[in-house]
């Protein structure tokens, strides 16, 4: 499917080693979308090279940041990226695959047991929902992918970690702008500074990580209700 020693000269530019079993794994993880993408809407990027490049590569720069560790919730997971490619990066972590789409969801459970992945959970939850109920400030980490903009992301996101732990958002060249918008939220929330690391991956796109520290609990009143929160971001 993949063009897996390509995908692994691509990953050792940024020093990122992947065994013949990962490469394996993401070979059979891109056969398995491809073909369950006929039948469910999961991904526009259907070539293999677009695969490796903004699936894979673009995950596996997420899952390699040294704060991805522990327990990890992907919010919006959608076709599993970046939950399931930093599972198969560093099996060691325990990671929920957070996704309120049910077909998606069937997907998600599908491919982690075709991948031989254990140590997965799958919610299916809206994260406002969630993090009003067990899973608040549960997770090390969370993490989220084309999911909102920043100002709404915190307020998904930050109450899902613990006090000590880390919100990751993955966006692009904005980010510098979404993480000032999102500044309010952030201090609402819990949350530091975000600090932002560049990165280009090999078709060109540029990607940024926010990496906001979660320094204090999340005052009770969030998150509020969905509609609150895309109508009136923080």
């Amino acid at each position: 499917m993949i063009d897996t020693h390509r995908l692994a000269q691509k990953c050792s530019m940024w020093n990122i080693a992947l065994t013949a079993d990962q490469l394996d794994r993401l070979d059979r993880y891109a056969a398995l979308l491809i073909d369950y993408n006929q039948r469910v809407n999961l991904t526009a990027i259907t070539d293999p090279e677009g695969i490796e490049d903004r699936h894979f590569v673009d995950s596996l720069l997420l899952a390699a940041q040294p704060e991805v560790a522990g327990r990890v919730v992907d919010v919006g997971s959608g076709a599993g990226f970046p939950g399931v490619v930093a599972k198969i990066y560093k099996p060691a972590l325990e990671v929920t695959l957070l996704e309120p789409t049910g077909k998606r969801l069937d997907f998600l459970r599908f491919a982690c047991a075709e991948l031989g992945l254990a140590g997965v959970d799958f919610l299916k939850e809206r994260a406002e929902e969630a993090a009003r109920k067990a899973w608040r400030e549960r997770f090390d980490v969370a993490v989220a992918r084309a999911v909102a903009a920043m100002p709404v992301l915190c307020e998904y996101c930050l109450p899902l970690v613990r006090p000590g732990g880390s919100f990751i958002a993955m966006k692009g060249p904005d980010a510098a702008a979404e993480c000032a918008a999102a500044a309010a939220a952030l201090r609402a929330l819990g949350g530091g500074t975000p600090a932002l690391r560049a990165f280009t991956l090999p078709d060109g796109s540029v990607r940024r990580l926010a990496v906001c520290k979660k320094i204090s609990q999340t005052p009770t009143q969030y998150p509020r209700n969905g509609g609150k929160i895309a109508k009136k971001p923080l």
